[in-house]
């Protein structure tokens, strides 16, 4: 059966393995139930994510001129610490700032390869720990905005890493750490507007995720250069499809590309 669609991140479902779902327009795929079974994946066209038209994606799903013109790819999105709208200054589009920037934020430590800093809204946890291909996480403080998540994340990376070893994520080469003792140990670096939101009595949340077989030596499908890709689906982690021959596609990445995929 073939399914074709626009690529999107993968939903996801918090359960023990995590579930995963490839939603399309007219159709989903739960993709735990094709491991261990031999799909294709085939480039059939571009499709921004914003503006729908069959233009090269230039950067998370968006063609170039969608990318520079909307609210949802402002620099903020990527550096927190910029948002203004708790300064009621725009940016691009005062209105969508103000949605996004002034609701509940979690600075967080999660360990997908080393433990890392990150910042998310409140209402994406876990899934922004399961996207990144966390095996467990922990919240360190809840703030009013991003702003001060954004100053709170600056911060910490003076201490702690912010980006996630992709490779080493994927191979599973990883190793469990205190993440309560890690929190208490950032403390003190916490600046003092966001001190009074510390969150001083939680555990660490564990994540499994659904893989038979990891890779060794984790090598990336470029769909665009390949156009087609044949495999034997063996796990999914993050937002990783993981195949049999050490072939990975991170469909994040890949957003905003039109497939057929053949099951």
């Amino acid at each position: 059966m073939t399914y074709q669609g626009v690529l999107t991140k993968m939903e996801t479902e918090f359960t023990s393995p995590i579930q995963y779902y490839l939603v399309f327009e007219n159709d989903f795929l739960n993709m735990n139930q094709l491991l261990n079974k031999n799909i294709s994946i085939q480039f059939v066209k571009y499709q921004c994510l914003n503006c729908g038209l069959d233009k090269s994606i230039y950067r998370q799903g968006f063609c170039k001129s969608c990318f520079f013109d909307i609210p949802q790819a402002a620099d903020w999105i990527m550096r927190p610490e910029l948002s203004t709208a708790h300064l009621e200054m725009e940016d691009r589009d005062l209105e969508y700032e103000k949605k996004v920037q002034l609701q509940p934020h979690i600075v967080y430590l999660a360990n997908s390869s080393d433990v890392k800093v990150g910042v998310t809204r409140k209402s994406q946890v876990p899934t922004r720990w399961i996207d990144q291909g966390a095996h467990e996480a922990i919240e360190i403080v809840e703030v009013p905005n991003r702003y001060l998540a954004g100053i709170t994340e600056v911060a910490l990376k003076d201490f702690v890493a912010d980006k996630t070893n992709w490779r080493s994520m994927l191979k599973n080469d990883i190793k469990d750490e205190n993440l309560v003792a890690w929190r208490d140990r950032l403390k003190q670096y916490i600046p003092n507007e966001a001190i009074d939101y510390y969150i001083e009595n939680n555990t660490e949340t564990n994540i499994e995720f659904p893989v038979y077989k990891y890779p060794e030596k984790p090598k990336s499908l470029n769909l665009l250069k390949q156009q087609q890709f044949s495999g034997k689906l063996v796990g999914i982690k993050g937002q990783y499809l993981i195949f049999e021959d050490n072939t990975v596609f991170n469909i994040r990445s890949n957003e905003g590309l039109v497939v057929n995929i053949l099951v």
